[in-house]
């Protein structure tokens, strides 16, 4: 049998991702680092001194420690950080393909302004001097006509000091649009401010857990820190801890677990309440904690018992009763259970109401903030700055209401709703963006509707984007003020995604900045200082070395020195536990949420899902990575979607034979992929393909997931909801 590279890398990049429960083994590590350096962008130093530099690892919401080693000033490998809290010397495919990131010819190597039509490609070299100044004129301007409020920006993040600088720069200049991509903890937060009581983030002990029942959750798919689980995956099979993966689509994560329940899609969080049912109806739920620490239990029992009987259910999940009975009773009769969820790799916020309905399975067994079970984890508050000086401009800005509604009326408990924003800019429901600025994110790319999202971007007049990057959003921009890559910078980052324990780790300089880059803390400095008057009062740093060390005060030393901190704080929130009360009655039944189009003229579904061999964030696929894509994903340029033989046989279709996909929300070109893995009518399309930012090693090939679905607002929170849409499949 002939194995080609891509089978090769294939074979044995899948297995690493599977186990990654220590150290990636030293000789493929070395093997890899050797493959790699055949990029010809790539430098190859035969000879000279050898170092090791910790860092922070910033790709991914994961934030791994990563020891980096180099000759001379030159990166030759990264692996993961030894006894780091997050990931213990483990490292994931795009973590390890750093250096090609590092020197890519995709980094955008001076300021650039645009100097033609929008996306064209054409750029005009200026000075920062030139480029930080075109900035404060734009907004000088805006101001000077009490517009300031049509100043936003769109973060990757809302944690950590650079975020919060950008925050306090709108806050200053007088802006109340601040906004951040959103994702499933978005909903943990909200969830847990709602049912809890306490404002905070969640965490879960899965170290100690004995059952997990997980519903859609790509525990090695991505989810959270995808390092964590992969290394929490290992232990919980090593101690034949069960794990029960419930989605429709048999996934890797679905592979490597104890079992695999199919369920329609959209319907998990109507599985949760059946399974509440019977916890409820053969009263196996944790008494004590029920009497003695919630609140609301007979409203909710009430309800779940009159609407959420096994009939009902089955008939709407499709999953047997005798399996909901027992799931129910294994659940419940486990020492430390948990459930968890967040489709995939949990970069869509979701519906509320399914995060409601599977954090109420933890509270009937009492497995809140216990040993194995669901933490609240309070927010890092480490950051203590003056506090923002405002003039009667800034004022009266900052008390617009917020271009996306979030923060006031029916969302109030919501900080953001980016995904709303492209329809409101498109139908004029507002005021107008007339300034935009964009720091570690790509929504040209990732928000859903892409093409309305890029249609509403290109109306906003001055756009910058501060990526190291030429992506989707740069290519569009203005103005662009590249800042230093991950392996050039100091920044602290945070790792809170599903974490028992927030860890603040620090990014640190590997290697020289390579180019004429800012780091994007300074310019925002900078930018503030020009400004003048309260704006710059607000900013009391020379530097953003400066405003770091000042914020850390006595832990610098310790960060500096260990790479990391671990948030340390006297206990946990505890609120008492809120089954029902009025704000949690006043929200929609909890229903499935449907997808958009119509079941005649779209007879099938089309359903998007992750793998840890595709980046679908704001950073693109590594050449490294996208060569370890299986040819049933990715051929060439071509993109398979996977379809049930059933399904695939009633539409004349065969294995790899090309079909035209459509949805309300557009049409492409796909090739067929015969699953058995996949329930009846449904289609499944991989997220992290179709770019179109000029990168040879990645533009065109497949297609984004993004451009055929469209956003779906969730009635409780206003996030986008959409886990699906309509679709149907013509012969081509």
């Amino acid at each position: 049998m002939k194995i080609g590279r891509r089978c090769f890398l294939s074979l044995g990049i899948g297995a690493l991702t599977g186990i990654t429960v220590s150290p990636l083994p030293w000789k493929l590590m070395d093997d890899i680092s050797i493959w790699t350096q055949n990029w010809p962008w790539t430098p190859v130093p035969s000879k000279g001194k050898v170092s090791y530099v910790n860092s922070t690892c910033a790709l991914c919401p994961g934030r791994c420690g990563i020891t980096a080693r180099k000759i001379d000033n030159n990166l030759v490998k990264i692996e993961g950080m030894k006894k780091h809290p997050v990931n213990d010397g483990g490292i994931c495919l795009l973590g390890l393909a750093g250096s090609q990131l590092l020197y890519s010819p995709l980094r955008v190597k001076s300021p650039l302004k645009r100097a033609g039509e929008k996306g064209k490609g054409k750029w005009q070299k200026i000075s920062w001097d030139d480029a930080i100044a075109e900035v404060t004129k734009r907004l000088g301007e805006l101001r000077s006509k009490g517009e300031s409020h049509t100043v936003a920006s769109i973060s990757g993040s809302e944690l950590g000091s650079l975020p919060e600088l950008l925050k306090r720069l709108l806050t200053a200049y007088g802006s109340p649009n601040f906004m951040c991509m959103s994702s499933i903890w978005d909903n943990y937060e909200l969830t847990i401010n709602l049912m809890s009581g306490v404002k905070g983030l969640a965490g879960f002990d899965f170290e100690s857990s004995d059952y997990v029942l997980s519903f859609g959750s790509g525990i090695v798919d991505g989810w959270g820190s995808s390092v964590h689980m992969f290394q929490a995956n290992s232990k919980w099979r090593k101690k034949n801890v069960k794990v029960v993966q419930i989605e429709p689509r048999l996934s890797n994560t679905a592979a490597k677990s104890s079992e695999w329940i199919p369920v329609k899609p959209g319907t998990e969080g109507i599985l949760a309440l059946g399974i509440a049912y019977i916890i409820i109806w053969k009263s196996i739920y944790n008494k004590d904690f029920i009497d003695n620490y919630s609140v609301g239990f007979n409203n909710w029992k009430n309800f779940v018992l009159a609407e959420f009987n096994p009939d009902n259910v089955s008939k709407l999940t499709g999953v047997d009763k005798a399996v909901i009975d027992r799931l129910a009773n294994e659940f419940a009769n486990a020492k430390r259970p948990v459930a968890i969820c967040g489709r995939g790799q949990g970069n869509r916020a979701g519906s509320l109401n399914d995060f409601m309905a599977v954090y109420a399975l933890n509270g009937l067994v009492g497995n809140i903030n216990q040993k194995g079970g669901v933490w609240i984890v309070p927010k890092p508050s480490y950051i203590n700055w003056p506090e923002v000086k405002q003039d009667n401009l800034a004022a009266k800005g900052t008390g617009k209401e917020r271009i996306d509604g979030a923060g006031s009326g029916k969302y109030a408990m919501t900080n953001h709703l980016l995904s709303r924003v492209p329809e409101i800019i498109n139908s004029d429901k507002k005021y107008p963006i007339k300034a935009l600025f964009v720091l570690n994110a790509n929504p040209y790319y990732t928000m859903p509707n892409s093409d309305a999202a890029k249609k509403a971007f290109d109306k906003i007049p001055f756009v910058v984007s501060f990526s190291s990057y030429m992506d989707e959003t740069s290519e569009n921009a203005d103005l662009i003020l590249p800042n230093h890559n991950y392996l050039e910078r100091y920044e602290d980052i945070l790792a809170t995604s599903g974490l028992k324990n927030s860890v603040i780790g620090l990014s640190r300089p590997v290697v020289d900045p390579q180019f004429d880059t800012m780091h994007t803390g300074d310019v925002i400095i900078r930018i503030a200082k020009e400004m003048g008057n309260s704006i710059a009062d607000s900013f009391p740093w020379d530097s953003y070395a400066s405003c770091l060390e000042e914020t850390f005060g006595d832990k610098w030393e310790n960060l500096n020195k260990n790479g990391y901190l671990i948030d340390e704080y006297e206990k946990n929130p505890q609120g008492k536990f809120t089954f029902s009360n009025e704000d949690i009655a006043a929200l929609p039944s909890l229903a499935m949420i449907e997808p958009e189009g119509d079941d005649k003229t779209y007879p099938l579904i089309l359903i998007p899902y992750d793998s840890m061999r595709l980046a679908n964030g704001s950073i693109g696929n590594p050449p490294f990575a996208t060569k370890t894509v299986e040819d049933t994903v990715l051929k060439e340029k071509d993109i398979f979607i996977e379809i049930n033989p059933k399904t695939a046989k009633s539409f004349g279709l065969t294995e790899g034979k090309s079909a035209n996909l459509s949805t309300p929300k557009g049409s492409v070109k796909v090739k067929i992929h015969l699953f058995d893995g996949i329930m009846p009518g449904l289609l499944a399309m991989p997220r992290g393909l179709g770019h179109f930012n000029n990168d040879r090693y990645l533009t065109g090939k497949g297609v984004n997931f993004n451009q055929l679905i469209g956003p779906v607002e969730d009635p409780a929170s206003g996030h986008d909801a959409a886990w699906g849409i309509r679709a149907r499949l013509a012969k081509v």
